[in-house]
């Protein structure tokens, strides 16, 4: 598995934008990816530099290039990325650029394409305002939920106490609903967005 980060996910917040500097909350964010790498034991970790919450202001070229490159470098044949009706203005603008730049070329070796939810994105949006996520392809995370919410823990900074859609034990909550909906203990769900046999 190769992890692609584009925005660093801190400065929206910030009276005063500098992208530039180091802070540290720049700083304990990257170190929370990393922890969170190790975790799950990624092959990989490419952070890039867009802006936090304002993807929408760079052009979707730019935006598709790096996720170019790393699908030049990797070779997948699986590729998840966010669900086209989040609430989040950034993963509905990574969903566009992951679509284009994963498009079915005759000698593109990507065979599938995954959207996943968000918790505090995906339900958050308004009825009719975007797709809804539908979910119609579950993977059993049994075995490895306790080894996700650890790499939620890792991101400390970005957690919620509960009942926030973003706390462990709503994350977990979902899982269990997810696997519950597909006769599993735990489940990952998502919308199949494509899938090729070779």
């Amino acid at each position: 598995m190769h992890v692609l980060i584009l925005a660093e996910g801190v400065t929206s917040r910030d009276g005063q934008r500098d992208r530039t500097q180091r802070t540290p909350e720049l700083s304990a964010l990257a170190t929370a990816a990393e922890a969170a790498h190790r975790i799950l034991g990624s092959q990989s970790l490419t952070p890039q530099d867009f802006p936090d919450n304002r993807i929408d202001s760079c052009d979707l070229l730019d935006i598709v290039k790096p996720i170019e490159r790393a699908i030049a470098t990797h070779n997948p044949t699986l590729i998840y990325t966010h669900h086209s009706g989040d609430l989040n203005i950034d993963h509905r603008r990574i969903h566009e650029a992951v679509v284009t730049a994963a498009r079915p070329l005759p000698d593109s070796g990507v065979q599938t394409l995954l959207f996943f939810e968000v918790p505090s994105s995906t339900e958050w949006q308004v009825p009719g305002a975007a797709p809804p996520f539908m979910p119609n392809w579950f993977i059993d995370i049994a075995t490895t939920l306790e080894q996700k919410l650890a790499a939620l823990d890792a991101y400390a900074s970005e957690m919620r106490p509960f009942p926030h859609a973003r706390s462990r034990q709503a994350v977990a909550a979902l899982a269990h609903w997810r696997g519950a909906s597909a006769g599993m203990q735990a489940a990952e769900a998502f919308c199949l967005g494509r899938h090729r046999l070779f």
